[in-house]
């Protein structure tokens, strides 16, 4: 793939041979490239909110049902997806991207995951009795992992992207998912989970030293 797709931009990838990737260009910022047989679609993906940054900390502000099938808040959720997607994450929420309202988009495939879900104005209204136990990271937060017991069944109300009610219960990976991505709506982030703060450990090290523990990581 080169520049003459997109001219008068410069282009900087290593999409050869992939189905997907993120590219970097003056005229595109910053957007994922699919590739599906012969069409290429240009995915606009957003920029990821830092630590530090006074967004994270915000009580999010609940979305107006009434604007949830307007084409920005459509378009947001299908970008927010795709910035998801190109990271790679299995979660993410829209004060993660700068723009503080209660939304949230989350999927993770393979044995032990879950469809990809879109919560609008979300509610827990069960937690379950067991605790789990996971190593987390998080897009916001980089380079580092830190372990976190939340409860692993949650009952959860929302709204979906089309304004529908929801009302289910998730389990495992899924449930705590969904509780890392709606600490984002409350200005939390997992490092506020934290109750051993002597497991907060830098990847490399974490490479390093706990690669083997069998808590599983998120």
């Amino acid at each position: 793939m080169n520049g003459a797709l997109f001219p008068g931009s410069s282009i900087r990838t290593s999409c050869r041979g992939k189905k997907s990737c993120v590219i970097f260009s003056r005229a595109l910022s910053l957007s994922r490239i699919v590739i599906e047989g012969n069409l290429i679609r240009v995915m606009p993906t957003l920029r990821i909110a830092k630590l530090g940054n006074p967004v994270l900390r915000q009580i999010a502000a609940p979305v107006d049902p009434r604007n949830i099938r307007t084409y920005d808040i459509q378009q947001f959720i299908d970008n927010l997806i795709e910035t998801m997607l190109g990271e790679p994450g299995i979660g993410l929420a829209a004060p993660q991207v700068s723009r503080s309202i209660q939304l949230v988009v989350m999927g993770c495939e393979g044995e032990d995951g879950f469809p990809q879900t879109v919560l609008i104005n979300p509610k827990i209204v069960f937690y379950g009795p067991e605790q789990v136990e996971n190593w987390e990271g998080c897009l916001s937060v980089d380079g580092l992992r830190g372990k976190v017991t939340r409860p692993s069944v949650v009952r959860v109300q929302a709204l979906d992207r089309h304004g529908k009610s929801m009302d289910f219960e998730a389990t495992g990976l899924y449930a705590v998912c969904i509780q890392h991505e709606m600490d984002h709506l409350i200005g939390k982030v997992f490092l506020d989970r934290m109750t051993d703060m002597s497991t907060l450990t830098q990847l490399p090290e974490f490479t390093k030293y706990w690669q083997d523990d069998p808590v599983p990581v998120i």
